[in-house]
């Protein structure tokens, strides 16, 4: 009898899919993260159900959804006590850690459970010589962060127990603000100019009022501490590095003494981006060296063959798409997850799936692979079929998404949506509903309505073209299915 498989379950943190060369990015490559997709199977419509950090994790672990597990925003922390698939692993005999962000909370009530090993970032953690919390104990430890995580990751593989199959979730705080890179990679990109996105320079004319209020542009909302630079005398350096009145005369000065001027606002604007998008992309290539390291210890411990291995993140992110960075939209950029796995005894190499799995469906399919049963609570479906190259005919065409965080930190306001694969309907209820974490103000509801086929870029709603009425009418119909379904709740003024 086969022994059951490993899993080692890793996550970075805002790293979107198309800054994945297996994925098709046109800005950075990725050797070792593309080697699992072309030794193992990638998704193209894997997506998150609340795109920010503490509520996916939260449904990664638990299998539920955020209005069941109760970690609808950053500051709604998980109550260790919530059954999640690592306790239910280890209850069953399953060797258990995780090394790296846990950011569910922090103390007693918030640590991990369910695993026999855990050292982990308090909240978001430093790039650079991070204080650690080793079962409970704090410690500062000086290196770079995504290597310290793999190191200690690397360590406990070699220490653990090796008549149990093992469950790593090994959780990368990069590429998250602020993008520090390390050394190794600082002068990547240095003389280039990356490629702009299609959509950089959105002006949301379209859309509804949420768009253009959202401040995560990259022309006038990132800081001093983004793009590296001094701040002037008594100015924070997390204050907003602003478009300035007149270009004329306008300098700026980095952390290394370097003054830059600009003959333009667009040119300012590129600028911010090419900064910000360098960082960003040198905290990847770390990402994806350490990935490297991982997979050749499998090998050489000749544990390949009985691992599954997953790569993914959190959310996706914007890189530049229609001006923006952060994520917080239910749009594709920010929607979308890379999810890439490989197990060779099951899945043939190179495969590739298009329907649509979610950060729900996680935890029944470890367990699936596990032989143990799921908790009749959660609420995702385990596509370990899928991944056998095999259809499952009941699979879901539709999924069903919130955003619980009205206004806070980039002023994204709250909404909720379904996703098919040809159409996106999504409703903008813009009201806090007294969610910890969220602001008070409420706005008018708005609808918006994109054709993906027609326009993947989601550049034009059309929720107001009479050529989709019949389409909108079905998609409300399927959007309040799916929220009962869930157990969810529609907005009091969502009456259509």
């Amino acid at each position: 009898m086969r022994k059951r498989p490993n899993i080692l379950f890793i996550m970075s943190d805002d790293h979107a899919s198309h800054a994945m060369s297996c994925y098709g990015s046109v800005i950075n490559t990725t050797p070792n993260l593309d080697r699992l997709a072309t030794e193992g199977m990638r998704f193209d419509n894997c997506f998150c159900t609340n795109s920010i950090c503490t509520p996916s994790r939260a449904t990664i672990l638990a299998g539920t959804y955020n209005h069941v597990n109760g970690v609808t925003t950053l500051s709604t922390k998980m109550d260790n006590r919530i059954n999640t698939f690592p306790k239910m692993m280890q209850a069953e005999g399953y060797e258990t850690a995780i090394v790296g962000k846990w950011h569910l909370g922090q103390g007693p009530e918030h640590w991990p459970t369910g695993f026999d090993y855990w050292n982990i970032l308090p909240g978001q953690g430093l790039y650079h010589d991070p204080v650690m919390v080793e079962m409970g104990e704090e410690k500062t430890v000086p290196g770079y962060t995504t290597d310290i995580i793999t190191d200690r990751s690397l360590e406990w593989l070699e220490s653990r127990d090796a008549d149990k199959p093992f469950l790593l979730l090994l959780h990368h705080k990069a590429p998250h603000r602020p993008w520090d890179p390390d050394d190794v990679h600082a002068e990547m990109y240095r003389d280039d100019e990356l490629p702009y996105p299609d959509t950089f320079d959105d002006d949301y004319a379209t859309r509804s009022s949420a768009a253009a209020a959202a401040e995560m542009r990259i022309e006038r909302d990132m800081n001093y501490r983004d793009l590296k630079l001094k701040a002037p005398e008594g100015v924070d350096i997390r204050a907003k590095l602003a478009v300035p009145e007149s270009i004329e005369d306008y300098a700026l000065e980095d952390l290394t003494g370097r003054s830059y001027t600009f003959e333009s606002k667009d040119a300012l604007k590129k600028w911010k981006y090419q900064r910000y998008i360098k960082d960003y992309l040198r905290c990847i290539a770390s990402i994806d060296d350490n990935v490297g390291r991982v997979l050749d210890y499998l090998d050489r411990k000749d544990l390949a063959d009985d691992t599954i291995v997953v790569y993914t993140s959190d959310q996706g992110f914007f890189l530049g798409d229609h001006g923006w960075y952060d994520k917080r939209f239910m749009y594709e950029e920010s929607l979308r997850m890379p999810f890439i796995i490989r197990y060779p005894r099951v899945i043939s190499p190179g495969s590739i799936n298009t329907d649509i799995v979610l950060n729900v469906d996680f935890a029944q399919t470890f367990l699936d692979y596990a032989g143990i049963d799921y908790d009749p609570i959660m609420q995702g479906r385990s596509f370990r079929e899928l991944l056998a190259g095999a259809g499952i005919p009941d699979w879901r065409d539709a999924m069903y998404y919130r955003y619980w965080m009205h206004g806070a930190h980039h002023q994204v306001w709250a909404h909720y949506g379904i996703r098919t694969k040809k159409h996106k309907l999504i409703y903008y209820y813009n009201d806090g509903l007294g969610q910890e974490g969220a602001l008070d103000e409420v706005h008018e509801p708005e609808w918006e309505l994109y054709d993906l086929e027609n326009d993947q870029a989601e550049i034009n709603n059309v929720y107001s073209n009479p050529e989709y009425s019949d389409i909108v009418a079905d998609l409300k119909d399927e959007l309040h299915r799916l929220q009962n379904e869930v157990g969810d709740e529609r907005y009091s003024k969502d009456t259509d």
